[in-house]
């Protein structure tokens, strides 16, 4: 699976979210800005990043996943300290 094929998924699953994904082949690193976040926890927000992957997280099309989460707020203050 590619990266962009990645981002698709998360960017359709996710209404408005801007979607970063890098891979080294199976192991995939995805960073998602998205108001749909507001209000949840961490687990609750890459509870929806998942949902989104569906099957290809099961099918091990998807072997390793490093997930982080940003609210719009968050990654602004994320963004000035310089971390994806």
């Amino acid at each position: 699976m590619e990266p962009a094929e990645v981002k698709q998924l998360v960017e359709s699953g996710i209404a408005d979210s801007e979607v970063t994904v890098s891979s080294d082949g199976s192991h995939f690193d995805v960073s998602v800005v998205s108001a749909a976040f507001d209000g949840l926890s961490m687990v609750a927000k890459q509870q929806l990043v998942y949902a989104s992957l569906g099957d290809k997280i099961t099918s091990g099309e998807i072997h390793a996943i490093n997930i982080k989460t940003y609210t719009p707020e968050e990654w602004k203050s994320a963004s000035k300290l310089q971390i994806s």
